[in-house]
């Protein structure tokens, strides 16, 4: 596959993120871009919840929110997709600008607010795929919100697990995004207590004979006393794994003084420390038992192999596309398989949680 982003990124720079951003979703539409996907190494091979992976690297929420694209990004080498944050009803998200990119840093800010096209046509998309002979090889996830405006939040994601669990290989209640106002406080004990258990008891009220993994997707910015309580619910409850983590509200040193007063998640490389600092912490409280999908700050091979071995089974990215383009997948995966090899892993599951042992 012949590598253009050197040529199309500097002109995708041009235009505004948002606007960048729709054209390459247009693009990729078209079934044009990606070319034929190259076999993955077998050490970067892992089974997790029943579904094998044939490479641990996905693709963050957040780029592909409506299912527009993921076999277009499964084609382009993703082990799998993460499509959302959906939500029951259409909403238009926050006002425009949104979006803002910070490439000294690596990084993006973003105060979407789970602008999507609501429930249906996502539902619909995934419908269609799973009768398309044409489909990628690789899993589908669908990441769930809430919209805006509902007061019972769990109405709304209840609604997602609902029409989404015979359609998605997993599913991901997002509790955690900084941009919708009220959500990050469902990552409090009791309410998320609740929410998990109605999501549950929803997901088994479908009777599916392979019923989807459900995940949780938490934010960096926790306390002590915050993860502790995660973990607990986590392991209560009975879900199925965690997300670690979304992005974050800090901003750390080195963010342009233009962009401190920015409301909105930042992610990209600043996040890479700090979402793997928590991604151990959360290994650590849940005893390892729990899989978990380690996110923010992946650029390269070394990014993803720190994260598994902090805990992570598998890793996902999207801030670094926008800097590095679809070359970065084949990159981190080589890189990854590398440093396994090194290590003496036979197998990507031998190295999880590394770190700890």
């Amino acid at each position: 596959m012949i590598d253009l982003f050197p040529i199309v990124g500097p002109i995708l720079r041009r235009f505004d993120p948002e606007t960048a951003h729709t054209i390459t979703i247009r693009a990729l539409a078209t079934g044009l871009m990606p070319g034929p996907r190259a076999a993955d190494d077998p050490v970067l091979r892992i089974r997790l919840w029943g579904r094998d992976f044939a490479n641990p690297l996905g693709l963050a929420a957040g780029f592909d929110k409506n299912a527009e694209v993921p076999d277009a990004m499964l084609r382009l080498g993703f082990g799998f997709v993460e499509a959302g944050s959906v939500t029951p009803r259409p909403q238009p998200g926050n006002p425009r600008p949104r979006l803002f990119r910070l490439p000294e840093q690596g990084a993006v800010i973003n105060r979407m607010g789970f602008n999507n096209e609501g429930l249906e046509p996502f539902a619909a998309r995934l419908e269609r795929r799973r009768t398309d002979p044409r489909c990628a090889p690789g899993l589908v996830g669908a990441n769930l919100g809430k919209n805006k405006d509902t007061a019972e939040a769990a109405d709304d994601y209840a609604l997602g697990v609902r029409r989404l669990a015979p359609l998605a290989d997993y599913l991901v209640v997002n509790v955690s995004s900084p941009n919708t106002p009220g959500l990050r406080a469902l990552q409090g004990r009791e309410p998320l207590r609740v929410l998990l258990r109605r999501v549950l008891d929803e997901r088994a009220a479908c009777r599916l004979d392979n019923p989807p993994p459900l995940l949780l997707k938490i934010a960096p910015d926790l306390t002590e006393e915050d993860k502790a309580d995660i973990a607990a619910v986590a392991l209560e409850t009975g879900i199925d794994g965690l997300v670690v983590s979304n992005t974050t509200i800090a901003r750390p040193p080195g963010t342009p003084e233009r962009f401190r007063g920015e409301a909105g998640g930042l992610s990209g490389r600043p996040l890479l420390g700090p979402s793997t600092t928590l991604l151990a912490d959360m290994f650590r409280l849940t005893g390892g038992t729990l899989p978990i999908v380690g996110v923010g700050g992946i650029a390269g091979g070394a990014d993803a192999y720190a994260k598994i071995r902090a805990g992570a089974s598998l890793v996902q990215l999207y801030t670094a596309l926008v800097y590095g383009g679809p070359a970065l997948i084949t990159g981190i995966k080589s890189g990854l398989a590398a440093l396994l090899k090194r290590d003496g892993f036979a197998a990507l599951a031998d190295a999880v949680g590394a770190d700890h042992r």
